[in-house]
């Protein structure tokens, strides 16, 4: 075997693939585009091979395909309330909000905003506090780490 098998997440995009990687580029801090396929010099992007933070995509800009929708979200680990507040503002500001730290770009795309602080109270010994915090949670549309405790 040459080459080893490489597992990349596929997005079949409705149209506004250019768009998507601009917006993606401008959002997130590790964008690489890898590869891209215009077919014509003056037309969209057809497909583009990307990562974000290392996680490879795929592409495509084709009419007619199903919408993305809830089934399958990206889920973005963030350290610190600032970083959750600048990724959730960017995505929801053509986009909308979901619960519990989903939310969606303007192409329907499924984000999970989720700081890895979220942890210490979700996870923590005490069961009250892990009860109060996972009870702040389900009432909450973006994370706020300061909630999740008294």
């Amino acid at each position: 075997m040459a080459q080893k098998t490489k597992l990349k997440t596929f997005l079949w995009f409705g149209g506004g693939l250019d768009e998507a990687l601009e917006f993606y580029q401008a959002t997130f801090d590790d964008v690489v585009v890898h590869s891209t396929n215009r077919p014509s010099p003056d037309g969209p992007l057809f497909t583009a091979d990307f990562s974000i933070f290392g996680h490879d995509f795929i592409g495509m800009n084709w009419a007619g395909g199903d919408k993305f929708n809830d089934s399958i979200s990206l889920s973005l680990n963030v350290d610190g309330q600032e970083e959750v507040d600048r990724l959730w503002n960017a995505i929801t500001a053509e986009g909308r909000e979901g619960q519990c730290g989903w939310c969606y770009d303007k192409w329907g795309l499924t984000w999970q905003v989720s700081p890895i602080q979220m942890r210490d109270w979700l996870g923590n010994s005490d069961p009250e506090v892990r009860e109060y915090a996972n009870n702040a949670l389900r009432g909450m549309k973006k994370i706020v780490i300061d909630e999740l405790h008294r």
